[in-house]
């Protein structure tokens, strides 16, 4: 059963840095120290932007011009608010054009689990870009929210960046701001793979050691 002092263990826990890594100076700031680093950004709004070389994140304006989106060269497209209440393209939307889709139905949401959809669509990012010919455009509604904590999190998991480097990175080339539930998941990812990273290290070097006990014996 929980208890309101776990509950608000919780709570304090999600505010709170956490170093996950003990040998290491980076520490996964709180929930509030990550909204921070949105109050900062000095980049201009616009429809779409370019964060990560041939990766874009845009809005709903962006995805529905497929004049434009023939224009820039896209070739994949991730629609981080897939589904008939949000923006409802699909494949059939881009069927006669040389467009790859993807749809996540994400809900802009602060108690919406986006964490789900991580790890799948990190891949696809990863996957199409690749290809150096390739052109993605990340979307939802706005731009701003589902979308930009989805290529967050691909910068994360395959560019091994933490989510201060993460962010850092999207707010030099776009005005971004995931709602606080989405950044509470991002800070759980942060704080999850560097656990994930440091137990691999400490089990590669085990296995080093290992190995060099066995070649002294033999």
């Amino acid at each position: 059963m929980t208890t309101i002092g776990t509950k608000n263990q919780k709570k304090k826990n999600a505010y709170a840095a956490v170093k996950a890594d003990p040998d290491d100076e980076y520490a996964t700031p709180g929930a509030f120290e990550l909204e921070r680093l949105f109050w900062h950004g000095t980049v201009k709004f616009t429809h779409v932007n370019e964060v990560w070389p041939n990766l874009y994140i845009g809005d709903e304006k962006t995805a529905l011009d497929r004049y434009n989106l023939e224009k820039m060269g896209m070739t994949h497209i991730l629609n981080a608010a897939d589904g008939k209440w949000n923006v409802g393209t699909g494949p059939e939307y881009y069927s006669d054009m040389n467009i790859e889709y993807y749809g996540v139905e994400a809900e802009d949401l602060p108690g919406f689990d986006l964490s789900q959809f991580f790890y799948p669509a990190a891949k696809f990012i990863d996957k199409t870009l690749n290809n150096p010919e390739n052109k993605l455009l990340v979307h939802c509604a706005m731009g701003r929210s589902r979308s930009a904590s989805l290529v967050l999190a691909y910068l994360m998991i395959y560019k091994n960046m933490n989510v201060v480097e993460a962010i850092h990175q999207v707010l030099k080339n776009r005005a971004i701001l995931p709602n606080r539930g989405f950044l509470k998941q991002l800070r759980q990812l942060d704080i999850n793979l560097i656990l994930e990273r440091k137990n691999a290290k400490n089990e590669n070097s085990s296995n080093g050691v290992d190995h060099e006990e066995n070649k002294v014996i033999t």
